[in-house]
């Protein structure tokens, strides 16, 4: 289990966080949202360390972070930050392999069980086949899952990503969160499309200039009466076929009042309760 207890973090006179809490569940799928500017990778950067946070505490599995050295931080953690576009001439395998660094002495080279490791793990996230390609050639969403099987290759408890749909097609995206959903580790993921969220991840925590806003699932936490005022837009909550909430935006006026240019919903299914997500 990951544990942030009461974390605040100011970059000069802007607080950015506000004792914050946080627990991320053996096996679930955490996922911060909120708006630009909320604190969502801030905090994200403080649960590994990144970031060492003004106030508060992070543990992982009890133990607090500040105690454990690099390398047995990066045993249990990995984090997949957001894909750039890249002019490395490093291979697929090659990226992978870096996620060893944290089981290699110094100047000591990959073995045999270390591509054997990388190999399986490209294979996991369904990139076997882009093994010697070399990563600035690949698409974004071929990047994301190397960068996912590089995370893997440290065989963590923890993985942690940052945006990871960003900048990707809407079937990349879901591709991407299909396969994060589907890992054997405990995620703590970043996103910015709610209806992603809703969809992939098990609870959520609604982040507000700096302040948990909300905790709970995605039925819980996604509701009119929290979005609207959080996000500034006008919404509403429809069920999809397979019994999954998702959102509906319009612009909301300068006065606060509801833009007469609002999205129309005349579904049947339209509602404001809406069923558990299935699996």
């Amino acid at each position: 289990m990951i544990v942030a207890d009461g974390v605040s973090h100011a970059y000069g006179d802007t607080a950015v966080l506000a004792d914050v809490a946080l627990r991320a569940a053996d096996g679930e799928v955490l996922g911060l949202v909120g708006p630009n500017g909320s604190g969502k990778t801030t905090l994200l950067r403080a649960l590994h360390r990144a970031l060492v946070p003004d106030a508060g505490a992070v543990a992982v599995d009890g133990d607090d972070v500040d105690a454990l050295s690099a390398r047995s931080l990066a045993r249990r953690v990995a984090v997949v930050v957001q894909s750039t576009d890249v002019e490395s001439q490093l291979t697929a395998m090659d990226e992978v392999l870096l996620g060893r660094s944290p089981f290699l002495a110094p100047f000591r080279r990959a073995g045999t069980a270390d591509e054997e490791i990388a190999a399986r793990s490209l294979e996991r996230v369904g990139a076997a086949h882009l093994a010697g390609r070399e990563v600035a050639t690949l698409s974004g969403g071929e990047r994301q899952r190397v960068l996912v099987a590089r995370a893997l290759a440290q065989e963590p408890r923890y993985l942690l990503l940052d945006e990871p749909t960003n900048h990707l097609d809407v079937h990349y995206q879901h591709e991407v969160l299909h396969l994060v959903r589907d890992l054997d580790v405990t995620v703590v993921v970043v996103l910015h499309d709610l209806n992603l969220a809703a969809r992939y991840c098990d609870r959520l925590v609604m982040i507000e200039r700096g302040r948990v806003r909300a905790v709970g699932t995605p039925q819980d936490v996604l509701v009119p009466d929290l979005v609207e005022p959080v996000y500034g837009v006008r919404a509403q909550r429809v069920t999809a076929q397979d019994g999954c909430p998702q959102m509906l935006f319009a612009h909301r006026s300068g006065d606060g009042a509801p833009s007469a240019h609002h999205a129309d919903v005349t579904d049947a299914d339209v509602t404001d309760k809406v069923p558990a997500r299935s699996g």
